[in-house]
């Protein structure tokens, strides 16, 4: 059994630092790296591109709606047009660096609102799944489990994985509990390894409600900005290796 274990990262922005990139990468699989709109500067994907090439971790481009001030947390209402030619923009921006470099993107996950929005919204999943598909047809497209973006990735002849959170609880219909309510992020983290040890073995996890969601994980993720992000990561490493699940790359499993 493999699973990949990723992370946001890439979120600095100027004289701001946000995580412990650099240790976090030590631990992942896979990374989701901020290009420009919602977290990160040129200066700052450069460097974390370069920090993915040290580690071994695969690079994936983390677009998000143009949003600093509300780190890409706020909704948006963006045309079908608009929603594609901003991810468009964003996946060549990061790719600049790792042309650069000489690493090759892995995958495309969205961020923020602009996840969430798509894990419900045809339309907006349709305008990402286009600009990945545009861009680089082999790129896989890394979105909620049981959303419309995976169905809609899919149905585009896209490679596809399906994710999993460590650190956020879920509503019954699968999708994620909204930040600003009570209880949407996990911060207990033998509750979280329970969970996540749940998700990868019995393919199942408890709602908000207690109901069990049917759920088939490709890859975990641990919010970067957390501030148990890298106990998390280390925690969830080792728990995954007792129970003899290997650690591998989106590439390597879809």
């Amino acid at each position: 059994m493999r699973i990949d274990l990723n992370s946001d990262l890439g979120e600095s922005f100027g004289r701001y630092t946000l995580g412990n990139d650099a240790a976090v990468l030590e631990r992942v699989s896979s990374a989701n790296i901020a290009c420009g709109f919602h977290a990160g500067d040129p200066v700052v994907m450069q460097k974390t591109v370069g920090l993915c090439r040290a580690s071994g971790v695969r690079v994936g481009a983390h677009p998000g709606f143009p949003d600093l001030m509300g780190f890409g947390r706020r909704s948006m209402s963006l045309s079908f047009d608009e929603a594609k030619a901003y991810v468009l923009c964003q996946l060549g921006a990061l790719d600049a660096f790792c042309r650069a470099q000489g690493v090759r993107m892995q995958h495309v996950k969205p961020h923020g609102a602009l996840y969430n929005m798509a894990a419900k919204d045809e339309s907006l999943s349709r305008a990402i799944c286009e600009a990945v598909r545009d861009f680089d047809r082999e790129l896989i497209v890394l979105g909620l489990a049981n959303s419309a973006l995976v169905k809609t990735a899919k149905d585009l002849g896209l490679r596809v994985a399906s994710e999993v959170f460590a650190d956020r609880a879920y509503e019954p219909d699968g999708s994620l509990v909204a930040r600003s309510k009570p209880g949407a992020m996990i911060t207990d983290e033998d509750e979280a390894l329970r969970r996540v040890i749940r998700m990868v073995t019995e393919h199942r996890v408890s709602a908000v409600t207690g109901e069990d969601i049917e759920i088939v994980p490709d890859s975990i993720c641990v919010h970067g900005d957390g501030e148990k992000a890298l106990l998390f990561v280390q925690r969830i490493r080792d728990a995954l290796a007792a129970d003899g699940i290997e650690l591998a790359p989106l590439d390597a499993i879809v």
